[in-house]
């Protein structure tokens, strides 16, 4: 095993936490390892607002003639987990009276100043009630909408002279129908592009790039000094390389070659669904800021009042049936995943989210109990036993 130690604030037991379970989490992410399921593994843990645990198990780089070892601090594309930190942006803006919640996003957006979208409304979006078309894989559907698609189809048809004016947002809004899979606020369906329109709104309301806005007033007061959208050519040196073509952006970044090729990149999108990358320990620091009730080291980043918000049930009765589930009560908080049920064993107020990177979040309030870990997949697929399996082993070490 190839196991790297990071920085820790005390000892387990002073924190009420069996040490041995350490040994029982390290052998499982190995085994993952050795089947082949996953790279390496890097995590953070911390109870009581102190971490530890904070390790890395395995390999930085995918090729196989590269011993390198992953750091407990290597950086990783958190993906999804994103969302969660947008949401805390968009609760930013309503503590400020720049808007609300329940306010319909034509009022903000003229894309959505028209039937049938003037109906939305920046609640359902955190929560994905708007009824819009959800992410790729998440229902057996072929012919699907995909929003990206549109924008970069529209884009292509664009004339050059008229590509300065091009409207993204207007693009993804024209699909077949009236644009929405199912009705508003009937069915809990995972929208990643939802998030995508948060960041625009971030955008009009503070004139400001989103990315900028969340790195300068959540990422940086944090301490989050590794979490970032843009990767700048020294954080890509600390990199997880998963693949080829995460070794060519790195390499490019590094050597300042580096030229966008997605359409949302050419043309600035709020990555605000999903284009963060960070580290295990930065997103420890997010998470104990949670449970400290927006504040951290005296840092303040939301009202206490605003994060109770977030983090309770903000949906009831809306069914879910993503990827062949068949809940009849999605449990969802404002952007975080509040769900419970017999594959877990936190406590019931438990929040979290994850990300296809592949890593994952969860923070127990009741416990005072935060774990962040990253896994990225070696392999074509999604495995439970990375994610779900390893939440258990992590919680059975409490005291």
């Amino acid at each position: 095993m190839i196991l790297t130690k990071g920085n820790v604030d005390c000892n387990p037991i002073d924190v009420g936490y069996i040490e041995k379970r350490l040994d029982v989490l390290n052998n499982h992410f190995q085994r993952l390892i050795d089947d082949g399921e996953i790279q390496c593994a890097t995590y953070c843990l911390s109870r009581k607002g102190k971490i530890f645990a904070h390790s890395g198990i395995g390999k930085k780089s995918f090729r196989k003639d590269d011993d390198t070892p992953v750091q407990p601090d290597s950086i990783q594309w958190i993906a999804s987990i994103t969302k969660v930190i947008t949401a805390v942006a968009i609760m930013k803006l309503v503590e400020d009276g720049m808007t609300r919640l329940d306010i319909p996003v034509g009022e903000i957006l003229d894309q959505f100043n028209t039937p049938p979208y003037n109906g939305v409304t920046i609640f359902q979006l955190l929560t994905h009630t708007s009824g819009m078309h959800s992410d790729g894989g998440c229902f057996d559907n072929k012919y699907q909408t995909n929003y990206w698609s549109m924008i970069e189809n529209a884009y292509k048809l664009c004339e050059p002279d008229k590509k300065n004016e091009f409207d993204w947002l207007t693009a993804a809004l024209g699909t077949i129908g009236n644009g929405f899979r199912v009705k508003p606020d009937t069915e809990w369906a995972y929208c990643s592009f939802g998030f995508v329109i948060l960041g625009a709104i971030i955008e009009k309301l503070t004139g400001m790039s989103s990315h900028k806005y969340i790195e300068e007033n959540i990422c940086k007061p944090l301490g989050m000094k590794d979490t970032i959208f843009d990767c700048t050519p020294e954080k890509a040196k600390r990199f997880i390389i998963t693949d080829e073509d995460a070794e060519k952006f790195l390499n490019d970044t590094i050597n300042g070659t580096y030229e966008p090729q997605w359409i949302g990149e050419i043309l600035k999108i709020p990555s605000t669904g999903g284009g963060l990358n960070g580290t295990a320990c930065d997103l420890i620091r997010f998470a104990n800021m949670t449970l400290s009730g927006g504040t951290l080291d005296g840092v303040r980043i939301l009202g206490r009042k605003a994060m109770e918000k977030m983090t309770t049930f903000a949906i009831h009765n809306i069914p879910n049936y993503c990827w062949g589930a068949k809940d009849k009560d999605r449990g969802f908080g404002i952007g975080f995943d509040m769900r419970n049920g017999p594959a877990f064993t936190f406590s019931p107020n438990t929040y979290n989210h994850e990300g296809s990177g592949a890593c994952s979040m969860y923070i127990d309030p009741q416990e005072d109990f935060a774990a962040a870990w990253f896994v990225p997949f070696a392999k074509e697929g999604w495995w439970s036993r990375a994610l779900f399996n390893v939440q258990n082993i992590i919680w059975s070490g409490i005291i």
